[in-house]
């Protein structure tokens, strides 16, 4: 199983949009919780990192398809709908 999920800064209000196979140990390596092997957007944009919005998917090329979507202006748009709910 693969997600692919929405994660929000809650220092700086900078979203960033992945796809995992697990999701908790991902969440930790954005947090810098765990290794990580490059200092990526994330570590750049400071944390911590709170998961807004994650989908479930069977296959790597169905996540990678639907992580593309919403990094898309349309799924943007879409994830700037969710914030207005997501406190």
């Amino acid at each position: 199983m693969f997600i692919v999920y929405v994660i929000r800064s809650t220092s700086s209000g900078k979203i960033y949009i992945g796809y995992t196979s697990d999701i908790e140990k991902r969440v930790k390596q954005h947090n810098l919780e765990l290794p990580h092997r490059s200092k990526s957007y994330t570590y750049k944009n400071k944390g911590p990192w709170r998961i807004i919005y994650k989908e479930e998917y069977n296959t790597r090329i169905e996540a990678v398809k639907r992580e593309k979507q919403l990094k898309s202006s349309k799924g943007r748009d879409y994830i700037k709908k969710l914030l207005n709910k997501v406190p």
